[in-house]
């Protein structure tokens, strides 16, 4: 079957790990504790320190444990901010947190203190695809508004009108099957119509059970370099998406 869609993850495959591990994440961290303070009566906010909450009473770390002992007394949305900042630091996927983070890095954005960097062969790459008439989407970790705040303040400049679709966390797990067939069905395509291109092997093992064609995103600075069973890839310049690398 034809390849018509690709989904991509951002970190390891069109963005230095470096840019959100360096710089995203630290400039979240940084801020958390103000940001919940400032906004901590806002029910959208309220209801995702409730979350926090949630997962870190359920959470039986020793760090997780230690933590809420010595925060008990403290009270407001704010109470939350040392976990999530715990949270940070083990690079953990809660959802809530990447919500918060995604909320947190829009100020950055548009301050421009924050702007994103893509690998060389990106920009050109995905305008390439859009042109010859591919479905772009993403899927990460981080928040929907996340990717788009990235794909937004590009050093390539806006690039959000070349992606139709925008996955994360609450289309489920990155390594679950279902997640994969769960995202083709929106796209009203079949998985097999579909090239996933990720940097982390559980994703790619995943999403070829559910069906799609992977490939594995092999970029300087990756913290894996080993694809497995997968065809590797550097360089989007070289892949015709219907035909593969070249």
């Amino acid at each position: 079957m034809t390849i018509t869609h690709l989904l991509l993850d951002i970190e390891g495959t069109t963005c230095p790990v470096s840019f959100v591990a360096d710089v995203l994440f630290p400039y979240a961290r940084a801020a958390i504790p103000d940001f919940l303070n400032t906004h901590g009566q806002d029910p959208e906010i309220q209801q995702l320190a409730n979350d926090v909450e949630s997962a870190w009473r359920n959470d039986s770390s020793t760090e997780a444990v230690a933590l809420l002992q010595v925060c008990q007394e403290q009270q407001g949305a704010a109470r939350v901010a040392p976990y999530l900042q715990h949270l940070i630091d083990r690079d953990v996927k809660l959802t809530a947190l990447k919500d918060l983070q995604g909320r947190i890095w829009r100020s950055g954005y548009a301050s421009g203190t924050l702007v994103a960097p893509l690998f060389s062969d990106v920009a050109e790459s995905l305008q390439r695809w859009h042109q010859e008439g591919f479905t772009l989407a993403v899927y990460s970790s981080g928040s929907a508004p996340a990717q788009q705040l990235l794909y937004g303040h590009s050093t390539a400049g806006d690039l959000r009108p070349l992606f139709s679709h925008w996955f994360d966390t609450r289309i489920g797990s990155k390594q679950e099957p279902a997640s994969y067939s769960a995202i083709a069905e929106q796209m009203k395509a079949a998985a097999q119509q579909v090239l996933f291109i990720s940097d982390a092997l559980s994703e790619l093992e995943a999403a070829s059970a559910a069906g799609m064609a992977v490939l594995f995103s092999d970029r300087e600075g990756n913290p894996g370099r080993d694809s497995g069973r997968f065809e590797r890839i550097n360089d989007y310049r070289r892949l015709n998406p219907a035909h593969g690398p070249e």
